[in-house]
């Protein structure tokens, strides 16, 4: 995973640790320094994760290839009058940023501190954030991985809500199994709108993917129906939600059988 990512994972915290922890377990592998900036509850599944994923994080650290930065102290060091200042930011995350970089052979950065402003409502800060992100970014050059607290079956993604936030990264990640959110979404689509699900769905193959981001396909017809279907979104998606959950619950007592045999 390369450029800068962002995951969408609503408080599922297991996704959104075994993305990072991949990330961050392949850039050990080649020799990337990792600096993660994450809440402590995050940085402490992090590292088990790492550890159980056969990575050393204790002996990356002593060696200066990891670095574990808290979110609201980091945030605090460039934030002013509710804004990022870019010269703070620079100075801080900037120098930090450089200093790992000058040590290894490449850089991978996790950050959840413009989600944190995001789910304190602080919605410009947070994109300025994106903005002074993708500066740093152009300057020395690294992967960043972000993480937001947003629901996707939920009101607040549609066009007008993360459309700075998606065009401020050059990926958004799954929030599942895009197979299994499709199938819910197609279910929930016949259930609301019975034969002209059909059509639309025709209609949705041919015009659902926008042009000046790269998304899953499932999140990419999200935003078409959000965008399109505005009487019939939040039953369809309703629906989608509850038979994704119900998908995920039972492949979980499916793991459970097969443990148990």
């Amino acid at each position: 995973m390369e450029g800068h990512l962002v995951q969408l994972h609503d408080g599922n915290e297991q996704l959104l640790t075994a993305n990072a922890v991949r990330y961050f377990h392949e850039g050990l592998k080649r020799g990337d320094g990792i600096v993660a900036i994450a809440t402590p509850e995050r940085r402490e599944a992090f590292a088990q994760h790492l550890t159980a994923a056969g990575a050393d994080p204790e002996k990356a650290v002593r060696m200066g290839m990891l670095l574990f930065l808290d979110t609201e102290e980091t945030l605090a060091q460039f934030m002013v009058d509710g804004q990022p200042h870019w010269g703070l930011f620079e100075s801080t995350v900037g120098a930090t940023i450089r200093e790992v970089r000058a040590d290894s052979t490449g850089l991978r950065v996790f950050g959840d501190m413009a989600g944190l402003l995001w789910k304190a409502s602080q919605f410009s800060a947070a994109i300025r954030l994106e903005q002074l992100w993708n500066k740093l970014l152009r300057s020395i050059g690294f992967h960043l991985f972000c993480a937001y607290p947003i629901d996707i079956f939920g009101k607040e993604f549609q066009m007008t809500t993360v459309d700075a936030l998606l065009c401020a990264h050059t990926h958004l990640l799954p929030t599942g199994r895009d197979a299994d959110l499709e199938r819910c979404i197609s279910r929930a689509m016949d259930e609301t709108l019975g034969p002209k699900a059909e059509g639309l769905k025709v209609l949705i193959k041919a015009n659902y993917r926008p042009a000046w981001a790269a998304l899953p396909r499932s999140e990419a017809v999200i935003l078409w129906l959000r965008n399109n279907l505005p009487n019939y979104a939040d039953e369809i998606l309703e629906r989608a939600r509850q038979h994704y959950q119900e998908s995920q619950a039972g492949d979980s007592r499916a793991l459970e059988n097969t443990g148990a045999g």
